[in-house]
C-alpha cells in the first residue's frame, strides 16, 4: 500500500490511535459514560452538602413540586390541601440560599392563588355551591405564610452564620466531643489511678466547667491537670469554655508551672467579655514521689484524703479570679500523695447550695467520698466522681466537675 513503511501493518478501524477498540461493545461504552455521570452527581452533591456549591439543582427539584402539589390539590382536594405547600417552602428554608427562597416563595404564592381561583370557579360551576367544602382558607394561607416567613428568617441565619444546616449540628457535636476528649486524663503509669466526671447544668451538652490535662516535663514524669469553672451557665457559659479549654491545652507544659495562671490570666483580660471571669486550679503533679503543688485562681480548695490518719485535709491555695485585674500573683500550696492517698479537686456546684453554708457543702462531699473512692469503704474508685455528683449535687442546677487522683 502507497506511504505505507514494509512490515508495518495497517490501519484499520480497530487499530487507528484514539479510537475505540473494535471489542469494546456498546455496553460497555454506555457503562463507563453512566459512571462518568454518577460521578459528577456525586461530587456536586458533596460538594453542596460542604456548602461549597450552587442550589439550584435543589430549586429546579422544589420548583417542580410545587405545580404536582397544585395539580394534587385540584384532582383530590381531600389528600392534597393548600397547606401541602408547606412541605417545599420548608424543604427550602433548609436547603436553599435566601436568594433562592425568595423565587420558591413567588412559585408557592403563585400556585396558592391558582388553587384559590380554580375551587372558586368549581365551586360556583357546581349544583350546590354551599356544599362545596374545598378552596383555599384564610387560614390555609395563612399558616403557608406563616412558614414562609419562618422559613426565610431561618435561611436569613444560616446564610449570615456560613454553616450549612446539615454542617451546624455536625460542628457543634464535634466542638463538644473534642472539648471531651481534652478532658480525658492521659493513662498514668502503674499504681496511679484517675476518675474524672462532668454535669452541665440542666442536662445539656455544652458545660461552663472543663478540665485540661497533660503528661509534660521530662520523660513526660509530670501530671498537669487545669479544673477551671467559666462564669455563668448553659450554652453562654460553653462557648466560652469551648474557647478557653483550646487556649489553656495550649499553655499547659509549654509554660513553667507558676507562668500558666498569669497568663491565662492574661489571655482572658484580652477577651474583654462582659462576663469573663473564670476560677481555675493548677495541679502539678510528680507521678515518681507523688509530690505535688496547688495554684488557685479564686477555686476551691483541693482535699486530700490521707490514708494513713484516716481524716481528710484541705488544701487551699491563695490567688484571685481569673480576668479581674491585670498583674494578678498566685501563690501554690504543696503536698505528697503517699499510697493509699486521694487528691480530689471540684468545682463549686458540688459544694454550693441555697441555704447551705460552703464549709457544710465540702464536709458533706468529703464524707460521700469517704464511702465510695478507694481505702474509704467497699467502693473500688470506678465511677466515684460520677457517683459523688449523683449523690451529693444530683438536683443542683449547676455546672459540676468532680476529678479524683489516688495511689496504690
Amino acid at each position: 500500500m502507497a506511504g505505507r513503511a514494509p512490515g508495518t501493518p495497517p490501519q484499520t478501524t480497530a487499530t487507528r490511535p484514539g479510537a475505540a477498540p473494535a471489542s469494546e461493545s456498546v455496553t460497555a461504552r454506555l457503562r463507563k459514560r453512566l459512571r462518568r455521570v454518577r460521578r459528577r452527581l456525586r461530587t456536586a452533591g458533596v460538594d453542596y452538602f460542604r456548602g461549597g456549591a450552587a442550589d439550584w439543582p435543589v430549586l429546579c427539584a422544589l420548583a417542580l413540586l410545587v405545580p404536582l402539589l397544585i395539580m394534587l390539590n385540584i384532582w383530590i382536594p381531600g389528600w392534597a390541601p393548600p397547606t401541602s405547600l408547606v412541605l417545599p417552602i420548608l424543604a427550602g428554608a433548609l436547603l436553599l440560599r435566601p436568594g433562592s427562597l425568595v423565587v420558591l416563595y413567588a412559585l408557592a404564592a403563585l400556585g396558592l392563588s391558582s388553587e384559590s381561583v380554580i375551587h372558586t370557579g368549581q365551586r360556583v360551576a357546581s349544583d350546590n355551591p354551599e356544599a362545596y367544602l374545598y378552596g383555599v382558607t384564610p387560614g390555609a394561607a395563612l399558616v403557608v405564610g406563616a412558614a414562609g416567613v419562618g422559613g426565610l428568617l431561618l435561611a436569613q441565619f444560616r446564610a449570615r452564620v456560613g454553616v450549612p444546616w446539615w454542617g451546624g449540628s455536625t460542628m457543634l457535636f464535634d466542638l463538644r466531643e473534642r472539648l471531651r476528649v481534652q478532658s480525658r486524663v492521659p493513662e498514668l503509669p502503674d499504681g496511679w489511678h484517675a476518675d474524672m466526671a462532668l454535669r452541665p447544668a440542666g442536662g445539656q451538652s455544652f458545660s461552663g466547667d472543663f478540665v485540661v490535662a497533660a503528661r509534660t516535663g521530662p520523660g513526660q514524669r509530670l501530671l498537669e491537670v487545669v479544673l477551671a469553672d467559666v462564669s455563668g451557665k448553659g450554652m453562654d457559659a460553653g462557648s466560652r469554655a469551648l474557647l478557653l479549654s483550646g487556649a489553656f491545652g495550649g499553655l499547659v507544659g509549654s509554660l513553667p508551672a507558676h507562668d500558666f495562671l498569669p497568663a491565662a490570666n492574661g489571655y482572658l483580660l484580652r477577651q474583654s467579655w462582659e462576663e469573663g471571669f473564670a476560677t481555675a486550679v493548677h495541679l502539678v503533679l510528680d507521678l515518681d514521689t507523688g509530690e505535688y503543688e496547688l495554684l488557685s485562681a479564686g477555686h476551691l480548695p483541693g482535699m486530700q484524703r490521707l490514708a494513713g490518719e484516716g481524716r481528710w485535709e484541705v488544701k487551699q491555695a491563695e490567688g484571685p479570679l481569673l480576668g479581674i485585674y491585670d498583674g494578678a500573683k498566685f501563690e501554690g500550696v504543696r503536698g505528697r500523695l503517699n499510697r493509699g492517698d486521694v487528691l480530689m479537686l471540684c468545682t463549686d456546684g458540688m459544694v454550693e447550695a441555697p441555704g447551705r453554708d460552703l464549709g457544710e457543702g465540702m464536709d458533706r462531699l468529703m464524707g460521700e467520698a469517704d464511702r465510695l473512692v478507694p481505702g474509704g469503704g467497699p467502693g473500688t474508685g470506678a465511677g466515684a466522681a460520677g457517683a459523688l455528683i449523683e449523690t451529693v449535687a444530683r438536683d443542683i442546677n449547676d455546672d459540676r466537675a468532680v476529678l479524683l487522683l489516688w495511689r496504690d
